[in-house]
């Protein structure tokens, strides 16, 4: 029994920094030492080695050249917001994230890489879990899709700046009043604005005219991108709604 967990017998010696051992449960065969499997050293592909949740299997990570291939970089980095301890304490937002398990397996979800990846205008491409479904906390082919900078930025939010107050709203203490400010893609020169909305008596009032100018943004970025995006991502943004306690 190795230390991964892992049961393996040797299948052929030829010397002693040279034997073929083979995994009983997956048959997989690794040449190593007979130093390392005494030790229980020898690890098996199959086992959970990404953050001790992701398989990587035989599947080659590396293109021609020794880079990290892009489907490997992106299952790597998901992985890490899920299950990197470290990595959850500073971005607190990923602390109840999970991996579904079919794409635990790095040949799953670069199958579904493959079929789904785009590229639009050398925009950043985000792997997006909570546009098709929100609030979701699991990455999964049903709930994931890729996102270009310009439509992922209308839905990034900053809670830890919001304070006690509706998404969008904050006090005026000078006025004594409640305003609120919009971040906006425009489509004619396609860059964020933070766009101000003026000031209202209640937080509601305020929020409500934040709720309208940010779903109506996002339908009009939705148009925009209509025949480059995906028709899933494209009819989640048109039913998308702002919620106050967002």
């Amino acid at each position: 029994i190795m230390n991964c967990g892992e049961e393996c017998e040797i299948i052929e010696y030829r010397k002693a920094v040279d034997i073929t051992v083979k995994f009983i449960k997956t048959n997989e065969l690794i040449k190593s030492t007979y130093n390392n499997f005494k030790k229980g050293e020898i690890k098996s592909h199959f086992t959970p080695s990404v953050y001790s949740a992701g398989i990587i299997g035989l599947e080659k990570t590396l293109d021609g050249e020794g880079k990290h291939l892009k489907s490997y970089e992106i299952w790597h980095n998901m992985l890490q917001r899920c299950y990197d301890e470290r990595y959850k304490e500073k971005h607190p937002t990923y602390k109840e994230c999970t991996v579904c398990d079919e794409w635990k397996f790095y040949k799953n979800f670069k199958d579904w890489y493959e079929e789904n990846y785009y590229e639009m205008d050398n925009q950043h491409m985000t792997l997006d879990k909570d546009i098709l479904a929100k609030e979701n906390k699991i990455y999964s082919p049903e709930t994931c899709v890729f996102v270009p900078q310009n439509i992922n930025s209308l839905f990034t939010k900053s809670d830890a700046k919001r304070g006690e107050y509706p998404i969008g709203v904050d006090w005026h203490k000078a006025n004594q009043v409640y305003q609120t400010r919009c971040r906006v893609f425009n489509v004619k020169t396609l860059k964020n604005n933070s766009k101000y909305l003026g000031c209202y008596n209640t937080p509601q009032e305020a929020f409500n005219a934040y709720k309208k100018t940010k779903e109506e943004n996002i339908k009009q970025v939705a148009d925009y991108y209509k025949d480059r995006i995906p028709s899933k991502l494209y009819d989640a943004m048109y039913k998308y709604e702002v919620h106050i306690d967002d």
